[in-house]
């Protein structure tokens, strides 16, 4: 027969043996580990670690200012259960200039932006993230990421900086109601509310426009920054009222598995690094190169 103090202790002892089974397993969140179980996921990941880029900007009417980040570390947490790797901290220093008239937007300096990036990129190559894998959250990070990472190649380096760009619409895809949709509309409501179905007001969204204002009368091949506000000074792009949960379920879903095969092949590169070191030998003889 159990004596009362030990059935007291019971459940006392199930809570401790629950905890130890939950720190059994490496968490992917470089801010949860310990120094220890760090450097145990570092090696588990085989130096594959990931920064999940967002920003700071208005989404409509209806949405939150951190949605792109929201988002982009939804699917980079589901993608990193189906391949192991670790994943930055919360980032949100991107391109932003085109939402400064908007409340809750944080536009940094372009050389802020680039120096940061670097600087977290070389930090985390220091940690042992010999491939540092950008995730990218927010269009307006499109020319911005693919700069850093030809930068990458203005000086030696031990490691090897991957972009992944926007995820491409996967097979199957729900079919949408809308053509119109950069910013906040079906999409993204969509997306953020299997993301932070919390933090969505969708009777919210038809209380400002998100239509194409079309305020520029310019060649398609002109490009000039002034493009985005010409067109959508709501800083809104369609209709997100017509957000709906299957559509987003299905996005979140492939993009994680996008992320997923990505991560896969990139801890089976061997080519970028040797080759990227091969380059930089080269680039210290041009006139030696083969004409």
């Amino acid at each position: 027969m159990r004596s009362k103090h030990t059935l007291l202790c019971l459940p006392v002892l199930l809570l401790a043996a629950g905890i130890c089974s939950a720190q059994s397993s490496l968490s992917p969140k470089w801010e949860e580990l310990t120094g220890a179980d760090f450097i145990q996921a570092v090696h588990q990941s085989q130096g594959v670690c990931v920064l999940p880029f967002g920003i700071l900007e208005k989404h409509g009417p209806h949405l939150p200012l951190g949605t792109d980040l929201l988002d982009v570390r939804f699917a980079v947490l589901n993608a990193v259960k189906q391949e192991y790797a670790v994943v930055f901290p919360e980032y949100y220093f991107g391109q932003i200039f085109e939402a400064r008239q908007q409340p809750g937007t944080v536009a940094y300096s372009l050389q802020t932006q680039l120096t940061l990036l670097q600087e977290t990129a070389s930090e985390m190559a220091r940690n042992g993230c010999k491939k540092v894998v950008i995730v990218n959250g927010h269009g307006g990070n499109n020319h911005l990421l693919p700069l850093f990472a030809q930068a990458q190649m203005a000086s030696p380096r031990d490691y090897v900086v991957y972009v992944f760009g926007l995820p491409q619409p996967g097979v199957g895809r729900p079919p949408q109601k809308t053509t119109n949709d950069q910013h906040a509309g079906e999409t993204e409501t969509s997306a953020m509310l299997i993301a932070r179905p919390d933090l969505v007001h969708q009777d919210r969204a038809t209380q400002e426009s998100g239509a194409d204002l079309n305020r520029q009368s310019l060649p398609g091949s002109v490009y000039t920054g002034i493009w985005w506000y010409a067109r959508f000074p709501n800083h809104y792009s369609g209709q997100g009222e017509l957000g709906n949960v299957e559509l987003g379920a299905f996005d979140q879903k492939e993009w994680s598995r996008q992320i997923a095969e990505a991560l896969k092949a990139i801890k089976a590169d061997q080519e970028s690094l040797e080759l990227q070191n091969q380059f930089f030998e080269d680039a210290k003889h041009p006139l030696d190169t083969k004409q």
